[in-house]
């Protein structure tokens, strides 16, 4: 190849042609599984959670068996422990929720004086409980962490934990705004991000993702892949 040539250095040395880009795409321009927002088709497995034998390992063990000894109704209220990726989870009864809450945050040996987040997952397809409440608990006495999850049906209740940690106030709030959980028992159960009159809870994954009317604006969220041209 002679110095003036215009053909750039190194196409001829085995170098793969560019395919030309296909004029139907996923969302941003992704193509194959790494369109995340389901319009690529990815399907993603129903995850197959199961209790964790003890011994658990790190201080799980003493976290739970300080709760068993500290809570008579430990066996009715926790359905299973799970260990994953150096995380506890306690899955608890619904109705139990707020009484295993007081029980690890007053017990000397527990001390869980804080709750750091009340959030929400909905597993569509999984079963009727279909949607779970985890609560992010905090031990500063101890430097230790447990997360509590709850399973209810679409439109289900717990019990409220304001009275036990104030900071569930406002977290509460946000997941019956996004998700429908009724907490019974909270002080002012309101919508917190959505207008008060608004229909429907828009993190559910049967809640549609656009054409939505937004009537205190007079206006329309067209669905995702109506908003740009993904071309």
């Amino acid at each position: 190849m002679s110095l003036e040539s215009n053909e750039p250095v190194g196409a001829n040395l085995g170098a793969p042609a560019q395919t030309p880009a296909s004029p139907e795409k996923g969302m941003f321009g992704i193509q194959g599984s790494g369109d995340v927002s389901g319009f690529g088709g990815l399907v993603r497995r129903k995850p197959e959670v199961v209790g964790t034998p003890k011994p658990y390992g790190s201080y799980f063990d003493e976290v739970t068996d300080a709760l068993e000894e500290a809570y008579p109704g430990f066996a009715d209220a926790i359905e299973k422990v799970v260990v994953d990726r150096d995380e506890l989870t306690l899955h608890i009864v619904p109705a139990k929720i707020a009484e295993v809450a007081q029980i690890m945050r007053d017990d000397e040996s527990l001390r869980f004086e804080l709750c750091s987040s009340v959030s929400g997952v909905d597993y569509l397809d999984s079963d009727a409980r279909r949607l779970h409440v985890i609560y992010q608990l905090t031990s500063m006495t101890y430097r230790r962490r447990v997360r509590l999850e709850a399973a209810v049906p679409a439109g289900g209740s717990l019990p409220t934990v304001t009275h036990i940690y104030p900071t569930a106030d406002w977290q509460e709030r946000e997941a019956y705004d996004m998700f429908g959980v009724v907490f019974t028992g909270h002080p002012n159960l309101t919508r917190i991000l959505m207008p008060d009159d608004w229909e429907g809870h828009p993190q559910l994954k049967d809640y549609p993702l656009g054409g939505v009317p937004v009537e205190y604006k007079g206006a329309e969220i067209p669905p995702p892949d109506q908003r740009r041209i993904y071309q």
